[in-house]
């Protein structure tokens, strides 16, 4: 009898599973196991666990082996937000809003509406904006140490369409990305979307590992590198003056594009200069106005090496054009007024204040956490699976965010990422201690 083929054990596992007759949490057969069991190669074992992985069927973890996932839609790259209780607190998603923002919002509306500018909100901007709005973007960026041309810059809908643009320019599929072995999640996203063949960066406890990365370039033709410089997403790290030097002169030695992920930037007090500054021939720096002023308000910006302005434009007027002109002049008027530098500051209180809370609260457990961050990862102990987790916090009206989000690579570590920004400063602490009390419950 010929062995099925590994499609028809796919089917199988996935029929089981999806029917419950292999329960959540079942462990399966390690991949030798499977292969001497059904008859098949090592290498066809492997390639079904992969396709059941790919599937959100099942899990594998280091050292422990392969497990049937709890399909409960609270774990993964797009966590269900209905929870079957009333919501108690989102640590999935920061949504930092701060007391009066409302009453801004309305008052910069009427003096839009009795402005002359009104008529031109109205009419399309060219793609990328108008000049003396980029101007403005240029102008706030002097303070984190970008010195740009206001042609350098083009506006966007928000920092992804500024990160999708940039790859759908200056990638083409098949192309080499590197990106951290844990990172934000919009990348697998868009990687995926066009065609990119991501390779994971192994991690240090302060950066990527560098001499990884090297390796990785002399092996790869690596077409990009993807970094975070400063305030990373999901682990917090700023990168010191010597490891952007080393990443810089990498890149060079290489020829590799930097695309340079600022998004949280603005939280960190005095940081090294960014990439931009240290290779602006190379480098796309992406930021945008979500964490810093309101995530509704949609506002981002790519600043690139001038030889890159034209194609990215073109890219911008295929996808959407841009930003709207009536969110670009909301946005660039509080950037020139000084209204979005005094709520900066008042984020950097707000989340050293809520990683005080924090770490009051989880003390003792494995947390990693800049001071003045909005995220906290969290380390899990062997027998706590993230998705097994994810489900009994949902249960208990807690939204959190899985490693598996965050991982660019086959790893998936046993960690939960905490987003501190959306629960009310004040209800905070009482969220934590009641999700360190269902973690804490889980029988080994």
């Amino acid at each position: 009898m010929r062995p099925p083929s590994y499609k028809a054990i796919v089917d199988e596992f996935a029929a089981a599973i999806r029917s419950g007759t292999l329960a959540a949490g079942t462990r399966l057969p390690t991949h030798r196991d499977l292969s001497r069991r059904r008859r098949i190669a090592l290498a066809t074992a492997t390639r079904v666990y992969a396709e059941l992985a790919a599937m959100g069927l099942v899990v594998g973890e280091r050292g422990r082996g392969t497990f049937v996932r709890v399909q409960s839609g609270y774990d993964g790259l797009e966590p269900s937000r209905a929870l079957p209780v009333p919501r108690v607190a989102d640590l999935s998603f920061n949504q930092p809003l701060a007391e009066g923002q409302a009453d801004r919002l309305r008052q910069a509306l009427r003096a839009l509406s009795v402005s002359g500018e009104a008529e031109a909100l109205l009419r399309q901007d060219p793609p990328g904006g108008r000049l003396h709005e980029r101007a403005a973007v240029a102008t706030y960026l002097l303070d984190r140490g970008i010195d740009t041309a206001p042609a350098d810059v083009l506006l966007t809908s928000g920092a992804q369409q500024a990160l999708d643009s940039v790859l759908r320019s200056l990638t083409r599929p098949g192309d080499v990305l590197a990106v951290d072995a844990l990172s934000y999640p919009g990348i697998r996203l868009l990687a995926s979307a066009h065609g990119l063949d991501m390779a994971p960066v192994p991690l240090t406890a302060t950066g990527p590992d560098l001499a990884a990365l090297d390796r990785l370039c002399r092996t790869r033709p690596v077409r990009a590198i993807y970094a975070i410089p400063t305030l990373h997403n999901p682990l917090g790290w700023v990168l010191d003056r010597e490891r952007r030097d080393r990443l810089v002169a990498l890149a060079r030695s290489h020829d590799c594009l930097i695309v340079e992920d600022g998004t949280y930037a603005f939280l960190a007090s005095s940081p090294p200069p960014p990439l931009r500054t240290l290779a602006p021939e190379r480098t796309c720096y992406i930021a945008g106005l979500s964490k810093n002023v309101a995530p509704g308000l949609r506002f981002g910006f790519a600043v690139l090496p001038g030889h890159h302005v034209e194609g990215v434009t073109r890219s911008l007027r295929l996808a959407a054009w841009g930003a709207p002109g009536l969110v670009t002049a909301l946005a660039t008027g509080w950037l020139a007024d000084g209204t979005v530098a005094r709520w900066e500051q008042e984020r950097r209180v707000d989340a050293a204040a809520r990683q005080d809370i924090a770490r009051a609260a989880l003390a003792g457990m494995p947390c990693t956490a800049h001071p003045v961050s909005y995220m906290v990862w969290l380390g899990l102990e062997p027998h706590q699976r993230p998705d097994h987790v994810a489900a009994l916090l949902a249960e208990a009206g807690i939204l959190v965010s899985t490693a598996d989000a965050f991982a660019t690579g086959p790893c998936r570590p046993r960690a939960l990422r905490l987003a501190l920004a959306t629960p009310p400063r004040d209800e905070l602490g009482t969220v934590l201690r009641r999700l360190r009390e269902v973690i804490d419950s889980i029988p080994p």
